[in-house]
């Protein structure tokens, strides 16, 4: 586990499951462009959300890569869901830029709503093939830019599943020393 602050904003890094993180109001889905259940994350946040969520998501689909939309959080301890396309690496391109906006309009989102808290998987990693170090990269530089914009949201939790992307969100975090790219 990592922390760094950033203009009275937060970040974390922990490992876990971002299904459980019940003192967060909200928790980011890396959700797909129909905004379905799905398998890794997604699967994950709509079996613990119930059917509600996926009902509450078939009138905001479809979304592109880049772009974060916001619902209830269901039958998850967290109020709402913050779902959000990342690229698919190698096709999906500025792959970076597409990355770092996920992360921008997600923490705007929440902003939008008053929350003070929000976690975030690691969007894109999985089943979009972006390598963990580089995503790592932008998306920490990505939250800590954002951080100076922010008014209500103080705390970012980046929650890792595997002890080796936690590792490397933590080295990430730690040798960064400006918010900006």
């Amino acid at each position: 586990m990592a922390e760094r602050t950033y203009h009275a904003v937060t970040l974390e890094t922990v490992q876990g499951d971002i299904t459980r993180q019940d003192d967060l109001d909200a928790v980011v889905n890396a959700a797909n462009a129909r905004l379905r259940p799905g398998g890794g994350v997604a699967g994950a946040i709509h079996r613990a959300a119930g059917p509600g969520l996926a009902r509450e998501c078939e009138a905001l689909a479809p979304i592109q890569p880049g772009q974060a939309v916001i619902t209830a959080g269901h039958d998850l301890p967290n109020r709402h869901v913050i779902h959000c396309l990342g690229p698919v690496y190698g096709l999906d391109e500025p792959a970076d830029q597409l990355l770092a906006a996920c992360y921008r309009r997600a923490l705007q989102l929440a902003d939008e709503a008053g929350l003070t808290s929000i976690g975030f998987p690691a969007i894109s990693t999985g089943v979009f093939g972006y390598p963990m170090a580089p995503a790592a990269r932008v998306a920490l530089y990505a939250v800590a830019a954002k951080a100076d914009s922010l008014t209500s949201v103080k705390l970012v939790r980046f929650v890792l599943f595997a002890r080796e992307d936690l590792a490397v969100f933590d080295q990430v975090l730690e040798t960064m020393t400006e918010c900006t790219r």
